[in-house]
């Protein structure tokens, strides 16, 4: 009679149940996906989507009519480049903030967190990508609207007389405007991170700020004592100005920059790298 050969035991990476039910082995020791990758897959995500795709297409068209109709009906006075570009940027500040609260909360709306997850389970690379991504687009948005802001400025030229077609415009107004630009997209970002819900993002960000906003004007020792220290849109009125800022309304900015975006984003990234995804 054979004997029964001895019962071994093996030491193996942890199993990972397939689609099918079958258990394989997840290869702990392979390299990471590379960032480079990451990103472009980002970028490929940020317009696969309709809603993502007519965002980018409506910052493009909503800065061609405001062009048109600054050199249709606005005076020559008004018709140089630091107003046309400054002009060019409202729809880059309200866009682009949804674009990123898209970006961030697209993993839970189209039920492809398991799989980028899966994939790279590194998940603070993914928010480092997307993090990329968002300012990837946020240059490229600021890109178009200076493009048309020169494109306007030269067809004022043409076709208005003087002082149209000049190219006025302050080292501080060309660097406060693209500072709050990226601040909109940061505050986007972080109202994503931290609800992880597209619809309910987009909302809060729109309400929550302008709801606090009204209390500051209603509520007299709100605004006396608050506004300038918790309002984040109050605190960036001394920026939308081709003068540099003095250092209060730094201490302003910064404070409340803390409250509405530094804190939404930490804990954000905090639930992010904790919570279970399905």
């Amino acid at each position: 009679m054979n004997a029964t050969p001895p019962m071994t035991t093996a030491t193996s990476a942890p199993a990972a149940a397939t689609a099918s039910g079958h258990l394989e082995t997840i290869d702990t020791s392979r390299a990471g996906v590379p960032m480079s990758r990451l990103i472009a897959v980002e970028l490929r995500k940020l317009v696969n989507t309709r809603a993502g795709l007519w965002l980018v297409l409506a910052i493009g068209l909503v800065s061609l009519l405001i062009m048109t109709a600054m050199l249709i009906w606005a005076d020559d006075s008004d018709l140089v480049f630091g107003n046309i570009f400054g002009l060019m940027n409202i729809p880059t500040g309200f866009l682009l903030p949804v674009l990123a609260i898209l970006l961030v909360t697209s993993e839970w709306g189209q039920r492809t967190g398991l799989v980028t997850f899966t994939l790279e389970p590194r998940r603070s690379r993914v928010v480092v990508a997307k993090l990329a991504t968002a300012l990837v687009a946020a240059v490229g948005a600021m890109l178009t609207a200076m493009a048309f802001g020169a494109l306007g400025n030269l067809l004022a030229g043409l076709f208005h007389d003087d002082p149209a077609g000049t190219w006025e415009m302050t080292l501080a107004g060309m660097s406060n405007s693209v500072m709050l630009q990226l601040f909109a997209l940061l505050m986007g970002f972080a109202f994503g991170m931290l609800i992880r819900n597209s619809a309910a993002a987009i909302v809060l960000y729109f309400v929550i700020p302008t709801i606090w906003s009204i209390l500051a004007q209603v509520i007299p020792w709100v605004h006396d004592h608050l506004q300038k220290w918790a309002d984040f849109s109050f605190a960036q009125q001394p920026f939308q100005s081709g003068e540099w800022a003095t250092g209060q309304e730094w201490a302003h900015l910064a404070t409340s920059g803390t409250i509405w975006l530094v804190l939404p984003l930490v804990i954000g990234i905090w639930r992010l790298l904790r919570s279970e995804v399905k």
